[in-house]
């Protein structure tokens, strides 16, 4: 059970410090407002995690402003040690959490930065194992790390962020699919023209859930307001997914799945489900493509930790290249032209500037492309 520290891997979950450290602001290299819509209760024995690993029967939404230090490097979270308190100048660092009251009051919040960045929305949906603090780090490496433009939104579901909470939040994960279709459609009536997900491993069951039922009732593609979807390490049982996927229908925006064959947190989580197979470790990359998405196969680069589990955030030379596919908008991409295109011409660039040449197999229901990354 050890092994499934990937997904997080802190000993606490704090996200506010007891009192507030004032840096200069020339060491602080970037500034963030994370949107958040939750089914976590708030957190009573400690606030300084703002929300719990507790089921909450209805959704809370807040928004938590966030620095990353100047001394960030790409794909990494500079975290402080164990419990003490992070010092803007070193590490992430969460300034201030605001609460809303209402659904409304949210929407009408998230409308209004919409306005100011553009026209875009990238929703995060974090994997199990997760306390409120890793979702919302996560979500700020990635919006910063891409140079994603839109707003930032992460769907915080009650994981218990403890490794011995596989079923619970398996069960979390079943609760809270009606509260992410719930706030993708009140995102959907913002000004935004294009809502963008990601979504990590256990994650991805509830992202998918929420997409099957949005087709069940005629609105899949969210009033065509949806971007991309990006499923990162798929904690779903491969026939499931088939079945979600029949029901979905073959996608007309990009639909792109992120899996590795050495992902040793999805082997135990198999293990865990009766030795079937997960859709973030399939060795068939074909058969899930004939579903109609891209299946981004990453075995051959590195991780940034043992389990190998969260390749498309930590590794410097993937970020870069989520990053570039994410800044042209999933309306103006083709995903039957060449999907792996805007990858392999950002491989070519980046060179083999960093230790040996690594290698992306880009599957698509069209064709198969290897593409070398020149990174890790």
């Amino acid at each position: 059970m050890a092994l499934l520290t990937a997904c997080a891997g802190q000993n606490t979950h704090d996200l506010l410090n007891r009192t507030a450290i004032d840096v200069p602001a020339s060491e602080i290299a970037g500034s963030h407002e994370i949107f958040v819509a939750t089914t976590r209760k708030q957190a009573q024995a400690d606030p300084r995690q703002v929300f719990s690993g507790d089921r909450s029967l209805t959704t809370t939404f807040a928004k938590v402003d966030m620095t990353v230090p100047k001394v960030h490097q790409v794909g990494n979270i500079e975290r402080a040690k164990s419990s003490a308190p992070s010092d803007p100048a070193k590490n992430f660092a969460a300034s201030r959490v605001s609460f809303y009251e209402s659904g409304p009051q949210f929407t009408k919040a998230v409308d209004a930065d919409v306005a100011e960045r553009g026209d875009r929305i990238l929703v995060f949906v974090h994997g199990f194992n997760n306390g409120f603090d890793d979702g919302i780090y996560r979500v700020t490496q990635i919006a910063h790390d891409t140079g994603y433009s839109g707003t930032p939104v992460l769907f915080s579901w009650a994981s218990a962020g403890k490794t011995t909470g596989y079923i619970y939040d398996k069960e979390s994960a079943n609760a809270a699919r009606d509260d992410l279709e719930a706030t993708l459609k009140m995102l959907a009536k913002t000004r935004a023209k294009s809502i963008d997900i990601i979504a990590h491993s256990m994650g991805t069951w509830v992202t998918m859930e929420a997409l099957r039922q949005l087709a069940i009732e005629g609105n899949r593609d969210l009033d065509d307001k949806l971007g991309y979807v990006i499923l990162a390490s798929p904690d779903i049982d491969v026939d499931v997914f088939k079945k979600q996927m029949m029901r979905y229908g073959k996608p007309d925006k990009p639909f792109a799945i992120l899996l590795s064959g050495d992902d040793r947190a999805l082997r135990l989580s198999s293990f865990i489900s009766g030795s079937k197979p997960r859709v973030g470790d399939y060795g068939d990359a074909a058969d899930l493509a004939s579903y109609g998405v891209v299946v981004a196969d990453l075995t051959k680069t590195k991780g940034n930790d043992r389990l190998n589990h969260a390749k498309f955030a930590d590794n410097p030379v993937l970020v870069e290249l989520l990053g570039k596919q994410l800044r042209t908008p999933a309306a103006l991409a083709d995903p039957a032209a060449d999907p792996g295109q805007p990858i392999n011409d950002l491989g070519q660039g980046v060179g083999q500037a960093v230790g040996s040449v690594a290698e992306i197999i880009i599957t698509t229901p069209f064709k198969v492309l290897s593409i070398a990354t020149g990174g890790r």
